[in-house]
């Protein structure tokens, strides 16, 4: 009769506790977060819930322009209509899931192009390190809001071209904080070490330097999700973002910016292009509200009591 593996049960068992252990300090965290942390973390929760239960929400089609133009606040219509007949309460929850989540994309890539070549540059310290570098600063010496107005004009105004466009012109951002980070990690034994045992540029990359510089990394992305959501909305509002019928909030401040002359008449037609303006700047500060928690931990510091 054979003996009972004890091993693995005991290795599944420490498994378990490790999980369980590291759930209960993040919920301990958590507790312990301020109440500015907390409000950015429910808005983003909440900006999140908007945008992927999109179609189940909004009453009406994100480009349905069946009804009059520029209908006054009602039962059947919360925020009225634009200038074509379309319910600004229904593109205003369609512009959540279009302007967060190519926002959200374009900032994944532009910290796979941007941190992976800021890594390798830190790394390898030969002239692909000044190539790179002297390449980025050409690139962050041109003004990111024309140079995209320009690259835009050129490609066209679809989704894939300001998706491409801004994530490589953010990728600059990224490669300079990657690359100055990192420099101060590859100088340390253990990435000495990796490369005396004959590790692989990938490996000590992903393995040995990537956990080290994580806290300004998650960081800077939180921060330069903003950047790119706001750039986003600018592109849209010159006309040259996100085009119609699909909804953003940069473009609907855009279309509705008349009924601003006719706040003295009627103050809430007046106050229907702020609606999605004011959306921007409330994710922009939850987000912010999140990062500075964040930094604040990864820092070290303590708050004095």
């Amino acid at each position: 009769m054979s003996e009972p593996n004890t091993y693995s049960a005991a290795a599944e068992v420490g498994a378990v506790r490790t999980r369980r252990t590291w759930s209960q300090r993040a919920w301990i965290e958590l507790k312990k977060a301020p109440f500015s942390a907390w409000l950015g973390m429910i808005i983003i929760f909440v900006y999140v819930f908007v945008a992927l239960f999109a179609p189940l929400i909004a009453p009406y089609g994100e480009a349905d322009s069946s009804f009059a133009a520029y209908a006054p606040w009602s039962s059947d219509h919360l925020l009225g209509t634009d200038q074509i007949g379309r319910d600004v309460f229904s593109r205003l929850i369609y512009g959540a899931r279009n302007t967060m989540g190519i926002a959200l994309i374009t900032t994944l890539l532009a910290f796979v192009i941007g941190g992976g070549l800021g890594l390798v540059a830190a790394i390898t310290r030969n002239w692909v390190d000044q190539a790179l570098s002297r390449f980025v600063d050409v690139l962050m010496a041109i003004p990111s809001l024309i140079f995209a107005l320009m690259l835009l004009s050129i490609f066209g105004s679809n989704a894939l071209s300001l998706i491409i466009i801004i994530a490589l012109l953010d990728s600059t951002r990224v490669f300079r904080l990657t690359r100055a980070v990192a420099i101060n990690v590859v100088v340390m034994d253990y990435v000495e070490a990796a490369r005396l045992r004959g590790e692989k540029l990938g490996w000590i990359m992903r393995r040995e330097i990537l956990p080290n510089i994580m806290p300004p990394l998650v960081a800077e992305f939180g921060l330069r999700f903003c950047f790119v959501f706001l750039t986003i909305a600018a592109l849209s509002f010159l006309g040259v973002g996100i085009q119609p019928p699909t909804a953003d909030w940069g473009s609907m401040v855009r279309e509705n910016a008349a009924l601003i002359q006719f706040a003295q008449f009627d103050l809430k037609a007046g106050i229907t292009p702020l609606i999605p303006a004011a959306a921007i700047a409330i994710i922009t500060v939850g987000v912010n509200f999140v990062v500075d928690w964040f930094l604040h931990k990864s820092s070290g510091l303590r708050d004095e009591h």
